[in-house]
């Protein structure tokens, strides 16, 4: 129950050295505040930082959502110097903060360290500690419906707060993930707010508490008109040694301004429709490894199954790594999304007779996706699927480097739906198709726009960016890329592409 709650609201509680730190890095670099706010203050270690490290602020307020911590907070800050100090028991999601801000004089610097939680986490625990539930990202369709609308919790707490200040001069400093900093800022930028001067400050998250995620201080000045689109990441809490700068490329992050810059002109039509892989969502029965002549599943059961509706299978992991080899296969029931899953019974019914079995993993699949689709159905899939030839790159690791697959025992090698692919009619396109996404000025095309440390680095919509006809004249290649890239829509449906990253990926 203790662990629960702790996920429940995001519990990472800063510890008061790294807050102190930041404060008098804050302090140190010019920022002033007549007004300090700690939204999601816990047990106070941003209040009492603060306190010390900006002596002239005439008011601190910090809020939480949990009794207990406000009472901590209180004992930690204490009334030091007479100021006026205001901590309240408060819901961040319940609070009007354009409001709260229009009944403030002076600077506001808004500090701390909003919680590290999804809203489908926070969904799957049944928790009323969330926002309404709004499209604020403004997705539409299929995006709307699948993984693209989840988000950190503090996402949308750093927009409520960045919308509310954007009028007035002020500073938001706020410990978030990096992809979080990155959702905000283009959201701001794309929207128009008013913020000035950004920087992204690395931390050590494992340090400081315990997480695996790559995580910084994120300063956002607010109240300024008509600045840069860009943002400086560094190493630390310093100034010194900038690492890089991103910023916005059209309606899109790039992770290296300068270099995307330089590039820039490879930046067009894809010629090409980028597809991801077959999703099933039930790894344990729909994949297989096949050793000795014998199919097992991951639930180590040997099972008894025509070759008919079997593909030899490659996940990220393979693709990454160069194992182009396959050594398990998967499960692949239908050739498009609406084709009747009841020819299975008919054409393979040892096959049949297995998903009945294991119905009950495929019936309960809780994706929207397979809603109104026929029983047992997979998705990602289209005459693309069975294209003798692929290109495919890794959509999960930070290896950018792309792969030529044909058939494995004379069947089309499948792909998993966290890798991304090119379907291609003959060996000598997909070499050549390769060729030129591997090529000097292409790799560093694509590495500008590549966020190493996001969870899926790769996406479809920077493969879209790459105008292969533009590389193509770059490497002197180009009458040989005329004669495919003309007929490059050859295996196009009107299946929407899986995109199981995108715009949120940064």
């Amino acid at each position: 129950m203790i662990a629960t709650k702790k996920i429940e609201f995001g519990d990472f509680q800063t510890p008061p050295g790294l807050a102190r730190e930041i404060a008098d890095f804050l302090r140190d670099s010019g920022e002033t505040a007549d007004i300090v706010v700690e939204p999601t203050c816990g047990r106070g270690s941003f209040v009492a930082a603060a306190m010390t490290a900006f002596p002239r602020a005439k008011a601190i307020y910090g809020f939480d959502i949990n009794p207990a911590y406000v009472c901590e907070a209180a004992n930690a800050a204490g009334q030091q110097d007479g100021r006026k100090l205001h901590l309240e028991r408060r819901n961040f999601f319940q609070i009007d903060w354009t409001e709260f801000f229009s009944m403030l004089t002076g600077t506001v610097l808004v500090i701390g360290n909003p919680p590290w939680v999804t809203n489908s986490a926070l969904g799957t625990l049944e928790s009323d500690n969330l926002p309404e539930k709004t499209n604020f990202q403004g997705h539409n369709g299929f995006a709307a419906k699948t993984g693209k609308a989840n988000f950190d919790i503090s996402e949308w707490m750093l927009i409520k707060l960045t919308g509310a200040l954007h009028r007035r001069v002020g500073c938001i400093a706020m410990l978030c993930k990096t992809s979080t900093a990155r959702k905000l800022l283009r959201y701001a930028w794309l929207n128009r707010l008013n913020i000035g001067r950004c920087s992204l400050h690395l931390i050590d998250a494992q340090k400081h508490f315990g997480a695996s995620v790559n995580a910084g201080l994120l300063i956002v000045h607010t109240g300024t008109v008509g600045c840069a689109t860009t943002a400086c990441v560094y190493p630390n809490l310093s100034f010194n040694r900038k690492s890089s700068t991103f910023g916005l490329a059209g309606k899109e992050l790039v992770a290296d301004v300068d270099e995307y810059q330089r590039l820039q002109d490879l930046d067009g039509a894809s010629y090409y429709t980028w597809r991801s892989g077959v999703k099933h969502d039930a790894a344990g029965v729909m994949e297989f490894k096949h050793e000795n002549g014998q199919f097992t599943n991951g639930r180590n059961e040997i099972c008894n199954l025509e070759l008919t509706y079997l593909f030899p299978l490659l996940k990220s992991s393979d693709i990454a790594n160069g194992r182009l080899t396959p050594d398990r296969y998967v499960l692949v029931t239908q050739r498009t999304p609406s084709d009747d899953t009841a020819s299975v019974m008919r054409n393979a019914p040892k096959t049949w007779s297995y998903l009945l079995a294991h119905a009950d993993a495929l019936d309960q699949r809780r994706s929207v996706i397979y809603a109104k689709r026929p029983r047992f159905s997979v998705f990602g899939i289209g005459d693309y699927t069975f294209a003798p030839w692929k290109v495919t790159i890794s959509g999960l690791y930070k290896n950018c480097r792309f792969n030529v697959i044909g058939k494995h025992h004379d069947k089309p090698i499948v792909l998993d739906d966290t890798c991304y692919f090119i379907p291609c009619a003959s060996e000598a396109e997909a070499c050549l198709v390769c060729d030129l996404l591997n090529s000097d000025i292409c790799q560093r095309f694509l590495r500008s726009q590549v966020f190493l440390d996001a969870k899926r680095p790769v996406t479809v919509d920077i493969l879209n960016r790459i105008d292969l006809k533009k590389v193509a004249e770059h490497v002197n290649r180009s009458l040989e890329a005329q004669q495919y890239l003309s007929a490059a829509a050859g295996f196009n449906d009107k299946q929407p592409l899986l995109v199981f990253a995108g715009k949120t990926g940064y």
